[in-house]
């Protein structure tokens, strides 16, 4: 394969990336609203929302109980050297929290990486009401839709004390209110992707996360442990975008990157037909 080829081969294939960027999506429940100004959220609502914290660290030190009653920290689900995609939610949560299970588990079922393998999911409620018992039910309900046999040991189903809640969703930057008129959460529909120690890497929001977007994610995360060539190319053509959740594509990488390519093809070019011209002449001087 030749440089000129390459080149083309990756123009076309961030072309063809582009063209499959997600719909970015935010959603939140609350009950009814009353009459009130069009541009004044919601009462339930004026607390709610992210305070992105970009490399903030996690308490891996706070305790929860996991979907087997075991009392657990948050650390030892960060000592394999592995990311981990977070879904902050509440189990019974009736609208909201689904949709983000939902959507994680569409988009991992697209990627060729293995919960347990090459990353971690954390599911962590935020209602200290919860028990194992129902988290174990979640756990069982998406290890079937997902349909992956042997990478249960990579879904973590959790619960907690409010204060242990309380220190990761404040260091992650998630804020939520509980709604006492309909006694539900309001809440923001988003996952969050952390290195291998316990640090915030991105944020994706919504609930349709697309599998381009996370994988890239993942691989950021892993400090490009689990890249191949191909996501090391995707991640030349795209850059993450703080305001949408989503990775954009770049077109000044793309020309940067075809500039480059072009002076490599072009110097190949010289210096073989500089090779051919002397090997004409040694020819010719030996006839």
């Amino acid at each position: 394969m030749t440089i000129q080829s390459l080149g083309r081969g990756l123009g076309a294939l961030c072309a063809a990336a582009a063209m499959g960027t997600g719909v970015f999506a935010q959603g939140f429940y609350s009950s009814p609203p009353e009459r009130q100004p069009a541009n004044e959220r919601p009462e339930a609502l004026r607390d709610v929302g992210l305070d992105q914290k970009l490399n903030e660290q996690i308490p891996l030190d706070a305790r929860f109980k996991d979907e087997q009653g075991r009392d657990v920290a948050l650390g030892e689900y960060f000592t394999a050297g592995r990311p981990v995609v977070l879904a902050l939610v509440y189990y019974d949560c009736p609208m909201l929290c689904t949709q983000v299970l939902n959507g994680l588990t569409g988009a991992l079922k697209t990627l060729n990486l293995d919960p347990g393998k090459d990353f971690d999911v954390i599911a962590l409620s935020f209602d200290p009401r919860e028990e194992p018992k129902l988290a174990k039910a979640k756990k069982i309900a998406y290890m079937g839709r997902y349909g992956r046999p042997g990478t249960e040991g990579g879904w973590h189903f959790l619960t907690g004390a409010q204060a242990d809640i309380d220190r990761v969703t404040d260091a992650v930057g998630f804020r939520y209110t509980f709604d006492e008129k309909i006694g539900q959460f309001a809440h923001g529909a988003l996952i969050t992707v952390l290195t291998p120690e316990g640090r915030v890497s991105r944020y994706l929001y919504g609930i349709d996360y697309g599998g381009r977007d996370l994988r890239l994610a993942l691989v950021e995360a892993s400090n490009g442990e689990i890249a191949t060539p191909v996501d090391r190319a995707l991640l030349y053509c795209y850059h993450w975008d703080p305001t949408t959740g989503r990775y954009g594509f770049v077109v000044m990488n793309l020309v940067r990157g075809a500039g480059i390519l072009t002076l490599l093809g072009f110097g190949t070019f010289i210096a073989l037909s500089l090779r051919r011209e002397r090997r004409m002449a040694r020819a010719e001087a030996k006839s």
